[in-house]
């Protein structure tokens, strides 16, 4: 049966607070972004609504996290939500973005890049999964390196939709300024992996378990006579 209760309901409402509520808005934002740059050839304003609904997502990025401040409706379904949003539309972007299919002609990312900003997620998740076994405590604690490295993506993958208009201004310029833009986003991304590296290990430091209790019993020290 489901729960109706005034106290059922007013768990939902803070568990779909405003700034949750748009996070699954930006999450729902990323299948028409990935169409949209599947058939940007085929829809001569494919490129322009791609890079349309991406601003949206970014703009959104940062209404959820001011309303999240200001409202103080800080939950842990929204800790969840929005770096989760972040993670899933710049990796699909990436990728697509440096396939032949869907590239963006004369500003192609590099597959060195897709491995770089994948691999900084998977550290990251994975990271993260170790600290709440370790710890078994939620922890999802950003870090301005990581914050820094996710403007940087974003930044990027606007500048790769806009490379077209980029080159009629100068041919080549496009390319140029998003191989740099690609260089900084490898940087920040091993920055990123360092930073939470260090805090992932100092939260385990500080507050994880006993090694008696995270291993298992034949692990375990053993008291002799």
């Amino acid at each position: 049966m489901i729960d109706t209760t005034p106290t059922s309901k007013v768990r939902t409402w803070r568990l779909l607070n405003w700034p949750n509520r748009i996070s699954l808005l930006r999450l729902l934002l990323v299948a028409p972004f990935v169409v949209l740059l599947l058939y940007q050839r085929v829809l001569p304003w494919g490129r322009y609504a791609a890079l349309a609904t991406f601003v949206v997502m970014g703009i959104s990025d940062m209404i959820d996290g001011l309303l999240a401040r200001r409202l103080t409706c800080r939950t842990r379904l929204g800790a969840i939500l929005d770096p989760l949003a972040d993670k899933i539309s710049i990796v699909c972007a990436v990728i697509l973005l440096s396939h032949p299919s869907a590239a963006v002609p004369g500003a192609q990312l590099r597959r060195w890049l897709v491995v770089a900003v994948v691999g900084k997620d998977l550290w990251v998740v994975i990271g993260f999964l170790v600290v709440y076994l370790v710890t078994d405590h939620f922890h999802n604690r950003p870090t301005w390196s990581g914050k820094v490295c996710t403007v940087g993506q974003v930044v990027m993958v606007g500048f790769v939709l806009l490379a077209p208009e980029l080159n009629r201004l100068s041919p080549g310029l496009g390319g140029r300024v998003v191989a740099g833009l690609s260089a900084v986003v490898m940087g920040l991304c091993i920055l990123a992996v360092i930073s939470y590296t260090r805090l992932g290990l100092r939260f385990i430091a500080t507050e994880g378990k006993p090694l008696e209790e995270v291993a298992p019993p034949e692990l375990q020290p053993h008291e002799h006579d």
